[in-house]
């Protein structure tokens, strides 16, 4: 990638010292004290959470986010015992909020998948999908008619669709009360504590002050784009990676190998934003590019995700063949739009690179 030069027009071609550095700090840390009280005052411990306990548990997240990224990528102008203490808290407290969201998420993309995979405005009726899913249920046909087969697809997925909604429903109702327990614990009384003496008194290092931020800000673009060099994207230029099915059809329940790695550049390119939002303060603009490679790398992720959980749902003992069946066309459906993110990714990032000066 070419070497970007300062611009002059630019407000923070000069230096941005520690004072930005603590300004921003002490904003998010006020927008997380703010966050948890709108939380706690909308019902965020009820059993079905308001929207408003949603929009504030989601504010939490992004707040938490934003301050422990600062903390990495801005560490040797930090008190050092405060800052590793502190950042694996916040980590905790985003992760654990975030698997509520991500449980609804799923679901809601894998069953908008099978409407679509199945071509049927609407599964059959629930007395159809509720049926014991056993091979015996099955009636077999030794010519079937095209017709048949549609009809054998539609029900299995309505009965894959209803298992996925009982699967993912207890985890996101496991995961609500998992949040519940953690916003109530000592332990997050005492990030929410450090939080709130973040919101006035930010712990810099004697010579923060007179220390230019920008090399820093440079350090996680460049691991940025190390690890953007490093990524298969020429495999991502291929319509389809037949290797992503096979290894997510296996027995084998890891993570796929594949996707390890673009999930850290997803990551990395996280700090690299919230690095540009320390420089630039509230006048930071808005990189169509970066927010483009953004959106491929979070569809990468929700894609990657949703095919883990249809093939943890095919590995179900004793579901009918018609149900697993339906499941394995949607984990293939959910890793081609893997591969389709990762390729949207590479045009958005090659772009970035061309017209880098």
């Amino acid at each position: 990638m070419a070497q970007q030069h300062p611009d002059p027009t630019d407000p923070t071609a000069g230096p941005v010292t520690g004072d930005a550095l603590a300004g921003y700090l002490r904003a998010q840390a006020t927008e997380f004290l703010r966050a948890l009280r709108l939380h706690r005052e909308t019902g965020g411990g009820a059993s079905n959470g308001t929207a408003e306990s949603v929009d504030a548990a989601r504010a939490l997240r992004r707040s938490a986010r934003r301050i422990s990224a600062s903390l990495h990528t801005f560490r040797p102008l930090l008190d050092p015992d405060w800052s590793e203490r502190i950042r694996p808290e916040l980590a905790w407290v985003s992760g654990t909020l975030a698997m509520e969201h991500a449980c609804a998420a799923r679901l809601e993309r894998l069953l908008a998948a099978l409407h679509r995979l199945s071509g049927a405005r609407a599964f059959p009726t629930q007395a159809a999908a509720s049926g014991s899913a056993v091979p015996g249920n099955t009636n077999p046909s030794t010519h079937p008619t095209p017709t048949s087969e549609r009809g054998n697809h539609t029900v299995g997925a309505a009965k894959a669709g209803a298992l996925l909604e009982r699967q993912l429903t207890l985890a996101r109702t496991r995961a609500h009360s998992t949040a519940l327990q953690a916003l109530g614990s000592s332990r997050f009384h005492a990030v929410a504590d450090n939080i709130a003496v973040l919101a006035s008194e930010v712990p810099l290092t004697p010579a923060a002050t007179a220390t230019d931020l920008h090399p820093l800000s440079a350090a996680a673009e460049e691991q940025l784009t190390d690890a953007v060099a490093a990524l298969p994207l020429v495999t991502a230029g291929h319509p389809y990676n037949a290797e992503a099915l096979i290894h997510g059809l296996s027995p084998d329940p890891a993570p796929h190998p594949q996707d390890a790695p673009w999930h850290q550049v997803r990551l990395l390119l996280r700090l690299h934003r919230y690095a540009r939002e320390v420089l630039y303060g509230d006048n930071a603009p808005t990189d169509v590019r970066l927010l483009a490679a953004g959106q491929a790398l979070n569809r990468h992720r929700d894609a990657s995700e949703a095919a883990t959980g249809a093939a943890q749902a095919a590995r179900t003992p004793r579901i009918a063949p018609a149900t697993a069946y339906a499941l394995g066309v949607l984990h293939a459906d959910q890793r081609h739009e893997v591969e389709a993110a990762r390729f949207a990714f590479q045009q958005a990032w090659q772009k970035q690179a061309v017209s880098a000066p």
